[in-house]
């Protein structure tokens, strides 16, 4: 249930300030060139808040739905305009300044975009070192030479501190089915080259995160030794006689390789007598231990009260900071930015032509569970969340689709050239096409959401 709310409340909030910031870009140029805003709404059906502000008196309006939003500014083609007020209405104004104030939503959802990966940026993220794991015989990966324990350091010439950013390549070179180079370097640091070709790889296996098992990669498990770290006072490790360094030998003569390994065996055996092998100070003992019997997501499972020790240091072989200065990560930012962008174009494209289902559309559903489980993992990784849905929301409005920015864009484009607006009838006949064509790709996306829940 607090999932559900944390999801609930993660997916308004960010859509709350997306949509915000989209229809403020809007409003705050239209204001550049004097054109009056009668009301500036996020969401739309019936009215939660309304409040009225400036010398305008715009309705500033909270609406129950918050899928949306609009800013309504003074226009002679939706209602009667004082006379006095004309220079001050939509339709007055030259054709690029009306260019400019419907852009200007998308732009600023591309310039929240940039702020977010540039505060990510700066502040820098913890990742996990691209270091591989296992590779699957026979695999891509393994045709191309690549062998467990060596580290990405770079793809076609760009550097990879991070999985994350090896994942990030991985995803435009799929898409545009190309062979990437990489540089790998092994634990005695001699370096290796190999080319793999992306091309073997769909787009659906990529978007149902199945990149790197398609590759035949697995990323490095971060193994903890079977030492004992804190011991809990009343624990059954308490009880038993387990002290802090005490490293687990076997249990019931099963030779215990890692802490993840010694943990499945308590969790398997609740008040079970299990025989623990010990080495402490270079000797050898035998301690009974019975986990304790605890409920946990609906089955019984053992405990025994004790963490895992964790040596100093250990944690740098596995991570790395990835953070730049301001001037650096401003540039990252916009060249992230503009990945993304050419990125989800391309995909759509895909879909069009048939070489990427749409069975990979989210809609509010995914994105709700999506924001949950960003905003869960903490302030960074929602921002991260919050960029790519801005990305999207720019894109996807620029798109030449009637009621979106992209269509009025597109009939400017058409007025610049044969050097008057569209007709009434034609932009109608339109508004029509782009009502079926969003309900379509609606329904796909609340299709796609149901069929996730459901496993």
């Amino acid at each position: 249930m607090i999932d559900i709310l944390q999801s609930i409340a993660a997916f308004i909030v960010a859509l709350g300030v997306l949509i915000t910031f989209h229809e403020f870009g809007h409003y705050w140029v239209a204001k550049c060139f004097d054109v009056k805003i009668l009301r500036f709404s996020i969401g739309f059906g019936r009215t939660i808040y309304k409040k009225h502000f400036g010398q305008d008196n715009t309705e500033f309006v909270i609406a129950a739905l918050p899928l949306g939003g609009y800013v309504k500014m003074l226009d002679e083609r939706e209602g009667e305009v004082k006379e006095e007020e004309i220079p001050r209405s939509f339709n007055y104004k030259p054709l690029w300044q009306r260019f400019a104030i419907v852009s200007a939503g998308p732009v600023f959802n591309f310039i929240f975009a940039i702020f977010a990966y540039w505060v990510i940026f700066v502040i820098g993220v913890n990742g996990l070192k691209p270091i591989i794991g296992e590779v699957e015989p026979a695999s891509i990966s393994d045709n191309a030479g690549l062998k467990a324990g060596q580290e990405i350091i770079s793809v076609n010439s760009v550097q990879t501190l991070t999985w994350s950013t090896v994942i990030d390549k991985l995803v435009n070179h799929t898409v545009n089915r190309e062979t990437i180079s990489l540089v790998v370097i092994d634990n005695t640091g001699v370096k290796q080259y190999a080319e793999i070709d992306l091309s073997q790889i769909t787009i659906d296996e990529m978007a149902e995160g199945k990149l790197l098992e398609a590759l035949g990669l697995s990323v490095i498990e971060l193994k903890l030794p079977a030492v004992i770290g804190d011991v809990l006072p009343g624990g059954a490790a308490e009880k038993s006689g387990l002290l802090q360094r005490d490293e687990i030998v076997s249990v019931n003569g099963v030779s215990t390789q890692s802490w993840s390994q010694w943990v499945e065996f308590i969790r398997d055996n609740p008040e079970k007598n299990l025989n623990i092998e010990v080495l402490r100070s270079g000797s050898t003992i035998n301690i009974e231990v019975i986990p304790d019997s605890i409920q946990s997501e609906g089955e019984t499972i053992g405990r025994i009260g004790a963490a895992a020790y964790v040596a100093d240091g250990l944690f740098d072989s596995y991570f790395v900071i990835e953070s730049y200065p301001m001037p650096h990560a401003l540039l990252k930012s916009i060249k992230k930015t503009w990945e993304m962008s050419v990125l989800t174009l391309r995909v759509l494209g895909r879909m069009l032509i048939g070489d990427a289902s749409v069975k990979n559309l989210s809609g509010p559903i995914s994105i709700a569970q999506y924001a949950g489980q960003s905003a869960g993992i903490g302030l960074l990784a929602f921002f991260s969340f919050m960029a790519i849905v801005s990305i999207s929301l720019g894109v996807l409005n620029l798109l030449p689709v009637p009621l979106l920015d992209g269509g009025h864009l597109m009939y400017y484009l058409i007025e610049a050239v044969i050097g008057k607006p569209v007709s009434e009838a034609i932009q109608m006949l339109g508004q029509q096409i782009g009502i079926v064509l969003l309900l379509g790709l609606m329904s796909i996306a609340f299709y796609n959401d149901i069929i996730r829940l459901l496993g």
